[in-house]
This record gives C-alpha cells, structure tokens and sequence, in this order.
C-alpha cells in the first residue's frame, strides 16, 4: 500500500463508498473488480476510480481483469481503519443517542460505543451498555482512556460537552450537534449536520422539479 502518498479528502470520502460495495462483490464470490464496474455502480467518474483505488491498493489493477476483490478490501480495510478495534463513549441519550447506542452496524467498521452520558439519567442501561450521569464523563476517559466521543446534544450545549471529552483525553470527535465547536488543533473532529443535510437535499429535490 502506499502509505507514503498523500490522500486528499475528497479521496477518502470516497473510500468508505468503495468498501461497502467491494465487500458486497466479496460476499458474491467475485474475485476481481474492475474500476469500470465500480463507478458505474457508484456513479462516479471511473478515470477517478482509477486514481483513488491506486493511492491505496497494494497491488495494481491487471488488464481485462481490474482489481483483486480481496487484495482491494483487505487494502481498503487497513486504510480505513477496518481492521482495528475502536472504543467511543456517546453524550446525550436523545433520540438520535438512543438509536446510535442501539445500532450494531459500527462493529463492522471497527467502532463499538461502550457507554452513554446524559444531563438525566432515565435508564440505567441500553442493551448492555451502561448510561451514565454526565458528571462521570472526564473520570470515566481518564480511567478508560477512550479516545473517541461522540456528541449527539442540542447546539447550545455542545461546546461545553466537546471541553470535558477533551479533559477527559479524547482525541477525535463525532458530532452529531448542529453547530460548530471550538477545539484544540490536536483534536480530530468529524461533523455530521443532519438538518444541513436535509435542506441540501430539499433544496436539490426543488430545483429538479422546476421549483
């Protein structure tokens, strides 16, 4: 693999596109691939295929043939991060906490969230996870040394739940808030902005009918 290159983000906000469906070829028995194949099934330029698989496969694409299925998800797995096995905690058991809590999905993908933190405790566990008061929290990381929170609070209390992961030593942020928080250069933090999500898509739904 060629850890040495540099992946633009534009690249890596692919790749997880490109796993997901390899995976699928994988579970069919299919033994290669082609990047013809594959951006047509995610519609997406296949010269631009080309160059994102090549920024990370150990082995080249052969001709006629394209890519190794299990080369290309093993290489895929490994750059994500797949193949490796990280802990999260989750503040704020709302409803999107509650269903995060509950999805088993991010195991596939190396994730496991461990415990919930919440202002009100309504219940003592989700499955078999534990929720816990908020107070909790930076002990609880200092403890664990979790590296990995994810914030699924109201805009106005993000910025002080992303300050106590940070005491608490995380080093990487989910968040689900629907606001911008302030963080130390060190931290890597990924936003996900449902309701900007949503109006993107609105507003793209308009313009195709003529509205």
């Amino acid at each position: 693999m060629q850890n040495s290159l540099i992946i633009l983000k534009s690249t890596l906000s692919r790749l997880p596109s490109y796993y997901c469906l390899i995976e699928e070829y994988h579970a069919e028995g299919e033994e290669y691939v082609s990047a013809t194949t594959i951006a047509e099934s995610l519609s997406i330029n296949p010269v631009q295929v080309r160059k994102d698989l090549a920024s990370i496969c150990s082995e080249p694409g052969r001709p006629k043939r394209g890519f190794k299925v299990e080369t290309l998800l093993n290489d895929l797995k490994m750059y994500l991060g797949y193949n490796h096995y990280d802990e999260a905690v989750l503040v704020g058991v709302g409803a999107l906490g509650h269903v995060l809590m509950q999805y088993g999905g991010f195991a596939n993908y190396g994730l496991g969230i461990v415990a919930g933190f919440d202002k009100v405790v309504h219940e003592k566990k989700i499955g078999d996870k534990p929720i816990l008061p908020i107070e909790k929290l930076t002990s609880f990381l200092r403890r664990t040394h979790i590296k990995i929170g994810i914030i699924a609070v109201p805009a106005t209390e993000a910025q002080g739940v992303a300050d106590l992961l940070v005491a608490g030593g995380i080093k990487a942020i989910w968040n689900f808030a629907p606001t911008t928080i302030n963080l130390p250069d060190h931290i890597l933090v990924k936003n996900e902005n449902l309701a900007a999500s949503l109006a993107a898509l609105t507003a793209e739904l308009l313009r195709r009918n003529g509205k």
